[in-house]
Parts: C-alpha cells; structure tokens; sequence
C-alpha cells in the first residue's frame, strides 16, 4: 500500500517526533516556519511512503493525516 501524508502546518509545532518515526525516512523539518514560528515537518519523497501511519500516530498535535491509495 501507498499513500502520502497531509500535514497541516499551522497546527504543527515542531517537536519532530513524526521524522523520528518515519520508517522511510521520507520526513524532514522545513526551513520555513509557520505562524507560530515553528519548522514543520515536509515530505521529501511522496513517492516511497509506505502509509504505515506512524508519523500520523506519534504527532501530539494531530498535525498529520495519511491518504492512502
């Protein structure tokens, strides 16, 4: 299965424990910031996300949707 993660930046605040759980390694924390003046977390290869939900799971702020397809 593969899907991709929607991360909802504004209510992100950055404590990076979803690029920690990415199995993939796919995530990583942007240069830029939001309104809260926080880096978010982006995806940097939709493509090799596997759906496994773990970053969705370990975000504190429920910052992270994944869309399976």
């Amino acid at each position: 299965m593969s899907g991709k993660p929607l991360i909802n930046i504004q209510r992100c605040k950055g404590c990076g424990l979803c690029v920690g759980a990415c199995p993939k390694k796919i995530l990583e924390m942007s240069q830029d910031t939001n309104k809260q003046g926080v880096h978010y977390p982006v995806c940097k290869d939709e493509s090799s996300c596997i759906a496994c939900t773990f970053c969705a799971t370990m975000c504190p702020d429920i910052a992270i949707e994944i869309i399976k397809y």
